[in-house]
């Protein structure tokens, strides 16, 4: 399960790591204090009874993207950073949602047989009629020029199902029909924001057999497809907290949780935990010494596919994306049957391209200072970490891993949150982000002290 990396090395003080990061050593040589005295400035005041709090509060109902949930969520917290005295902005994007009419499937003229086909999420509306061709998993290398004007038959797996869309729009298909990789139905899809062709799915034995009667010559088919679409509002917020012009390196950091839950789920960990830390972070963070400008973040409309962070991170100006040095995303931190037997109650930092960077090395090194456990990472994309590493900002996401079986349930409330779990997340996420923060660190470039060393593994860990 462990790929073991390189441990970091550091040699002398103002060195830089192996991430190309420098960090605060365990003593600093310009004033004698050690790290963890600066820990204690954020951990000691860290309340784990007040991100309880703000949890049990946000989780008295669901939070769904575009409902008076979110909204109720959104005036919350807006109205806490505010108090806080931090220049506070909400910021609205559009979603969408999407009523089926119909969905109809014929074959040879004929409906097809056995599960009734349904619309991808975001489907474009239409009746097209046209010859079947099987382009296999939607890979660029298995299309041809023959998909133009057709239909595509597509097995899922292995690409996106915007990627596997975009592959045979690109190639000139008229329509997507897509069959599942694994025997659990037809319950899946989606499409980006003009990919406006007829797409559905079927099942897998569906699939098979159509792939099978194809060798037997060419099949029309023909995909009616009825569609209404919704527009709804959801949103982020975003509240900045500036250092003193004096002493501002003219770098950022960004601390962010996703504010919405599912349909019908009171996401008490999902994700009301990682707000309630965030939340906390900037209560502490207002009132602690900074030369680094900190921006707390919460977005809406994870849950359809990173919504909400990635309008965030498309609308974020040049100029700030070169200022950005790097994310801590929190998602799910507080989950007592989270984890299983792993060290550190399961804690993991997921990165996207599963390399270490400036994130996970200062969360690692926070870990080891503040609770003898170098934290591992991994490689997982799926929460709101992802739309920054896209824009080249070391990113991780900080989760308790493999989640626990209340995830995207009803059942995920309040009495399953462990106070604890809270305590070592937003301990270990504060300390790694005030390293950047603090004012004997300047920006990280022209920084003379640098940590002592700390080795951390890869784990290979599935979250669910």
């Amino acid at each position: 399960m462990f790929r073991k990396k390189s441990m970091i090395t550091v040699l002398t003080a103002g060195m830089v790591l192996s991430s190309g990061a420098v960090y605060a050593q365990t003593t600093s040589p310009a004033n004698g204090q050690s790290a963890t005295a600066f820990d204690n400035k954020i951990i000691k005041k860290i309340s784990a009874d007040n991100m309880y709090n703000t949890i049990a509060l946000l989780s008295e109902q669901p939070r769904e993207a575009g409902t008076e949930g979110e909204v109720r969520a959104v005036k919350y917290i807006e109205d806490q950073f505010k108090n806080l005295g931090l220049e506070t902005k909400v910021i609205p994007f559009p979603i969408y949602d999407y009523w089926t009419n119909h969905v109809w499937v014929k074959i040879g003229g004929t409906d097809l047989s056995g599960t009734a086909p349904r619309a991808f999420s975001g489907s474009g509306s239409g009746n097209v009629t046209a010859q079947l061709v099987n382009v296999g998993k939607a890979k660029p290398e298995e299309i041809t020029d023959a998909v133009k004007g057709k239909i595509a038959l597509v097995e899922r797996g292995d690409l996106t199902f915007v990627e596997k869309v975009q592959n045979v729009l690109s190639r000139g298909a008229i329509g997507v029909l897509m069959y599942n990789n694994s025997t659990s139905g037809n319950s899946f899809g989606q499409v980006s924001e003009g990919q406006n062709i007829p797409a559905v799915a079927i099942t897998r034995a569906q699939g098979l057999a159509l792939v099978e009667q194809l060798k037997s010559g060419p099949v029309e088919s023909t995909l009616d497809v009825d569609i209404e679409k919704i527009e709804k509002t959801s949103y982020v917020v975003e509240a900045k907290l500036k250092p003193n012009k004096n002493k501002d390196t003219g770098q950022i950091i960004t601390i962010g949780a996703h504010h919405d839950s599912v349909h019908g789920g009171p996401g008490a960990n999902d994700d009301a935990s990682g707000v309630s830390a965030v939340l906390e972070l900037a209560r502490i963070f207002t009132k602690t010494p900074i030369d680094t400008e900190v921006r707390f973040l919460t977005f809406g409309s994870e849950e359809r596919g990173l919504v909400g962070s990635s309008f965030y991170a498309a609308q974020l100006p040049k100029s700030d994306v070169e200022r950005m040095v790097a994310h801590f995303q929190m998602d799910m931190i507080g989950g007592r049957d989270a984890g299983a037997d792993n060290p550190a109650g399961g804690l993991i930092m997921y990165t996207i391209d599963g390399k270490k960077n400036l994130v996970t090395d200062l969360g690692s090194a926070a870990g080891a200072r503040t609770m003898d456990v170098a934290i591992p990472y991994g490689q997982l994309g799926r929460s709101d970490h992802q739309p920054f590493h896209e824009l080249g900002i070391p990113s991780a996401l900080f989760i308790h891993s493999p989640v626990e079986p209340w995830y995207h349930q009803p059942t995920d409330t309040i009495d399953k949150i462990s106070k604890e779990k809270l305590q070592q997340a937003a301990s270990i996420v504060g300390a790694a982000a005030y390293q950047i923060a603090r004012p004997d660190t300047p920006a990280l470039v022209n920084a003379h002290v640098a940590p002592g060393p700390v080795d951390y593994n890869f784990d290979d860990r599935p979250v669910d």
